[in-house]
């Protein structure tokens, strides 16, 4: 999935800047293991490796999923770019092209993130959520295999590796709120590099910055990481609409937040949704143990 998003990267800059890239892969801590996230690390562990690369000066920019990255700045480092976003719904697989109504009492769905556990527990209590990890392929696999009944994974992954076709039904943002960034690339760069900046400014959609950044003002004003169940979503231009939630990981109790702004104030519509939220008593469950770790964007 990096490799795949990084040339989608690659081959945006070359045909708007002219600009040959060279694909360098690195590998993460969050690839090579099998345990839990929050085990390891939680957010951040498929960043840190890439940041130390770009750091290092072994690369010049690092295609991170934005879901991944953690909310607040990292020294050293800019988000220098974030592309045209991609579908950011969630999609089921499941065999014999079953929805989720279909499958049967007590199926076994198989995710690695407490949002979407929560979110499948609240529209289906009876399911059995099953936490996973491995790539897509991985993932897909357990359900061909008879492994489990059904998984849940990001609609634009799925899009990305030729999958589409799996994907048994979508869930629209009114069933099952996105993390926040989901479907998002992001290009980060060392900080003080200007005229790499300003290159890729081509590949800039702002509409897509405005979006994932009332989104990540949220997840930031919340105090919360990647193994929060909490989802949020953002669409607009020039005016946003945002519709953000925290949810119960047995999906028993949802809190949620609405608003819209200009495009100018994402920052601070993310921060006046989130004190909305702490208000009701988000903090409560956000700090309630869960069993599952949020899985790598968009797988």
């Amino acid at each position: 999935m990096a490799i795949t998003q990084s040339r989608q990267v690659a081959g945006m800059i070359t045909d708007r800047t002219g600009h040959p890239v060279e694909i360098v892969g690195v590998t993460t801590l969050g690839d090579v293991s099998r345990a839990q996230l929050t085990q390891i690390g939680g957010t951040g562990v498929f960043v840190s490796a890439l940041r130390e690369a770009l750091l290092g000066g072994e690369v010049d920019l690092a295609v991170h999923s934005l879901k991944d990255l953690p909310a607040g700045p990292a020294a050293g480092v800019v988000l220098a770019a974030v592309p045209p976003r991609d579908d950011p719904r969630d999609a089921l697989v499941a065999r014999d092209g079953a929805k989720l109504a279909d499958l049967p009492p007590g199926a076994r769905v198989g995710t690695g993130s407490p949002r979407r556990a929560a979110q499948l527990l609240g529209l289906r209590g009876d399911l059995r959520c099953v936490p996973i990890r491995g790539n897509a392929g991985t993932r897909l696999a357990k359900v061909s295999e008879g492994e489990l009944d059904a998984v849940v994974l990001a609609y634009a992954g799925l899009i990305r590796i030729g999958q589409a076709a799996a994907v048994t039904q979508v869930f629209e943002p009114d069933e099952m709120l996105p993390a926040p960034g989901q479907g998002a690339l992001a290009v980060e760069i060392r900080d003080g590099a200007p005229e790499l900046a300003a290159l890729l400014q081509a590949v800039t959609d702002e509409a897509s910055v405005a979006a994932v950044t009332a989104e990540r003002s949220l997840l930031e004003a919340l105090e919360a990481g990647c193994s929060a169940p909490i989802g949020a979503y953002a669409a607009g231009t020039t005016q946003l609409q945002m519709q953000a939630a925290v949810i119960s990981p047995d999906g028993s109790r949802v809190l949620r937040a609405h608003g819209s702004a200009p495009a100018a104030g994402a920052g601070q519509l993310g921060r006046d949704l989130a004190a909305e939220l702490l208000r009701s008593g988000a903090s409560d469950l956000i700090s309630e143990p869960g069993e599952q770790a949020n899985s790598r964007n968009d797988v």
